[in-house]
């Protein structure tokens, strides 16, 4: 039986979109880390019956519930009144706590006044964290074989709590299972032919390993999810299921965890010591951007022209005027034209060119918005492919990007 917990994030802030919520991605990141399934995650208002409801939700569904926010000094913070109310208790004052703040305050040079003196009330029964950051402990109470912690809603305040105080807690105080993930990277398959042709293979994967789609404009990651009680013999089967997976799709997997279609190309590159430049059109400066976040790409990416006028494409980059004119600068003769130049303007091994269409304007009936052509090249040869990537200028860009990665991947691994 593996541990769940429900996670609840308290503020009116969150549900009106003030802040974003990332406590609960945090504290969820870190529980699974733990071999602890989130079951649930839910943001509520600061009404009291509203905090009181969800509770009561929770209550007898699982062992813990970790709660965030509403534990402030001001009034607008109701969870210790409607705590009480929850647990038919009262607040008392904790001298502890009391201390705490003393002392917390006296650092910073701040007189204690009513306000911080209130944050040590606390509710009788309550088991207390002490929070070295903050005023506000970190509470937990039981009911019903359930056990709530409240914690402050201030990001690091919760954060050091959960760190140093509730994770060592769980983990001393519970059966914790262990969960080990892996994830493999692809590319050039999307999602529906890529669980088609892997269909078999996921159907033999053993029980305790789970797998996960995760689409992007990136590829799929597929996500391999282990969990039980033997760590060594979970990760050397996980292992053994990838190898299986290698035999199916090795030409689509570009890397694992987490690497980058850039990144994995990078490597190749230094390995062989060879070197990529870019001529960019329609994703203006992306590719180069993907490779230039990765350390030392310095030794492999030499550059690029962000050739976005046709006047560029000609004077600098030495696209032939009267191909252009006649072709249209998204096509098949002007995008490879690109590539060449790119190779002989840079001095480099390989080159990727871009040329489309990414709108919202500028489309027509010949050539839609979302109309890309990229071409890859070597010293030798060029190759060269038309995608219609729609009419979102952003994802268009962001798919050019990825498909011409894709395709110097596969130029490279066919070297």
């Amino acid at each position: 039986m593996y541990m769940n917990i429900d996670i609840i994030t308290i503020g009116d802030e969150i549900l009106i979109g003030q802040i974003v919520d990332t406590n609960s991605a945090w504290m969820a990141q870190k529980l699974n880390d733990e071999g602890i399934n989130v079951r649930q995650i839910t943001s509520i208002s600061d009404d009291p019956d509203h905090i009181t409801e969800t509770l009561t939700e929770c209550s007898g569904k699982v062992k813990v519930v970790l709660v965030t926010g509403g534990l402030g000094p001001t009034k607008d913070d109701k969870t210790k009144d409607t705590i009480c109310r929850f647990f038919d208790t009262k607040l008392e004052m904790s001298p502890a706590v009391l201390q705490n703040v003393e002392e917390l305050l006296g650092k910073r040079g701040i007189s204690i006044n009513k306000l911080n003196r209130d944050q040590a009330l606390i509710p009788e029964g309550s088991r207390v964290f002490q929070n070295k950051l903050g005023t506000a402990p970190g509470l937990m109470l039981e009911k019903n074989g359930c056990y709530f912690i409240f914690l402050p809603g201030v990001p690091f305040e919760m954060k050091y709590l959960m760190e140093f105080e509730i994770l060592p807690y769980l983990r001393n105080n519970f059966q914790t299972s262990t969960i080990f993930h892996r994830t493999v990277l692809t590319q050039g398959l999307p999602e529906s032919m890529l669980a088609e042709k892997i269909s078999d293979w996921e159907d033999a994967l053993p029980a305790f390993i789970k797998l996960a789609y995760l689409p992007s404009p990136q590829g799929v990651r597929l996500r391999l999810s282990a969990r039980g009680l033997d760590l060594p013999g979970m990760e050397a089967e996980v292992e053994n299921q990838i190898q299986g997976l290698l035999q199916l799709i090795r030409p689509n997997i570009y890397g694992f965890d987490e690497d980058s279609p850039a990144g994995s190309i990078g490597r190749i590159l230094t390995e062989k010591g060879l070197t990529v430049s870019t001529a960019e059109s329609c994703t203006g400066g992306a590719i180069a951007r993907l490779f230039t976040e990765n350390p030392g790409s310095s030794v492999y990416f030499k550059g690029t022209l962000v050739a976005y006028a046709n006047e560029i494409k000609t004077r600098i980059l030495g696209v032939d005027a009267e191909m252009l004119n006649g072709h249209g600068a998204v096509s098949r003769e002007v995008v490879e034209e690109m590539a060449r130049h790119s190779i002989q303007l840079m001095d480099t091994d390989f080159a990727v060119a871009t040329s489309g269409i990414a709108g919202p304007g500028g489309g027509s009936e010949e050539k839609p918005v979302g109309t890309v052509w990229i071409a890859v090249a070597d010293r030798n040869q060029v190759i060269s492919q038309l995608y219609s990537f729609g009419n979102d200028r952003e994802r268009t860009i962001a798919r050019t990007s990825q498909t011409a990665l894709f395709m110097l991947r596969k130029l490279l691994m066919d070297l």
